[in-house]
């Protein structure tokens, strides 16, 4: 095994470089099952719709049947954000016009238009990760104390809040990040929009694509909501119990990848980045989602080899590697104010507190 120096930031160019030539030859090619799973789960929620539509027909003591649908429903909202996460990596789809159309299926229950999510995070968060430009990050204490960090604060788990705030913020964290970075990008594109912890610009192309596709998904949910009638029991069953519930779970994820890790100028995802350790059934459902550290390794790899990337980073970077289990990662979450008062350390909103990063690793 080879020794590494860990004081020493290693780039994902580097692992990169140093693990490819470890990993078999099909773990880079490209696989379609994972366009199936997309829509297969997009076939779930049409069916769970159509199923709702008859639920005034129901006796109002076996409304609690349509539950377990609603559940299933709910997985599919993570489903579809993994899969169409996946997809927009990888070369499953080679037709850009058709990648974005399967794209747009996917995101739309997520209100988040492709061209932007490729820009947020395949751009800007994948190769700036949890550094100062990374929109993804945790706010700076330093940063103006405007709507945006106030809302982030409020909703956002940490040692500081509320009950009832946090489930507030698990059902509504995934759209109030995508709701911020649109406004940003839509209205100013200047990349010195304040509310967002670190803002970016695109295109006039892609902001006319982002703002077309948002429109798109609009119509769509309207449609849904149209369909549906717009009655309440339909709704709440149907529609905002299965977002809820679906936002809850990727955002849980997406909560462990990076918030508890400190912040790095060299983009190290060994330092930067959290994987973690779920229940098999969970890794079969959401696409290995929880090997988090390995995807932002090889972003374009097939999901299923996460677990080789794994091994292979246990074998040779042991203490390096940000691996916890589940309960262990959120309970560190809850333990930890949520603003960075430097790369190494965090804050409360005040700045009274100082709390080490309990994965601090390395030191530049």
């Amino acid at each position: 095994m080879n020794v590494i120096d860990r004081e020493r930031l290693i780039t994902q160019a580097e692992y990169a470089k140093q693990l490819r030539p470890l990993l078999p030859p099909e773990a880079f090619l490209s696989d379609h099952s994972k366009v199936w799973i997309l829509l297969i789960n997009v076939a779930i929620l049409i069916l769970g719709w159509g199923i709702a539509d008859r639920l005034p027909q129901w006796n109002g003591y076996f409304l609690w049947l349509y539950l377990p649908l609603t559940l299933v429903m709910g997985n599919s909202v993570i489903v579809l954000a993994f899969s169409t996460h996946e997809v927009m990596h990888s070369c499953a789809i080679k037709n850009p016009h058709l990648r974005r159309i399967v794209s747009l299926l996917g995101w739309t229950i997520l209100w988040t238009p492709p061209t932007l999510w490729k820009a947020v995070h395949n751009r800007e968060h994948h190769n700036k990760t949890n550094s100062l430009h990374d929109p993804d990050r945790n706010y700076l204490h330093e940063q103006p104390k405007n709507w945006g960090k106030w809302i982030r604060n409020l909703l956002t788990p940490s040692a500081e809040i509320h009950p009832f705030w946090l489930g507030v913020g698990m059902a509504h964290a995934w759209g109030y990040h995508t709701f911020c970075n649109l406004m940003s990008v839509l209205l100013f594109n200047d990349g010195l929009t304040e509310f967002p912890p670190a803002a970016f610009k695109v295109s006039l192309k892609e902001r006319r694509a982002i703002a077309l596709e948002f429109l798109v998904m609009l119509g769509i949910h309207l449609s849904i909501l149209t369909y549906l009638g717009f009655h309440p029991i339909k709704l709440l069953l149907s529609y905002f119990l299965p977002i809820w519930i679906g936002y809850s779970g990727a955002i849980f994820y997406i909560y462990t990848n990076h918030l508890i890790c400190r912040m790095t100028s060299i983009n190290d995802p060994l330092v930067n980045s959290l994987s973690i350790k779920v229940p098999k059934l969970f890794d079969l459902l959401h696409l290995n989602f929880s090997y988090h550290t390995e995807h932002h390794i090889f972003p374009g790899i097939n999901s299923d080899y996460y677990p080789v990337v794994q091994e292979l980073l246990q074998a040779r970077y042991a203490d390096r590697f940000n691996l916890l289990d589940a309960g262990e990662a959120w309970r560190l979450i809850l333990q930890t104010p949520r603003h960075y008062k430097d790369e190494n350390t965090f804050t409360d909103w005040s700045g009274t507190k100082s709390v080490p990063c309990p994965l601090s690793s390395t030191d530049d």
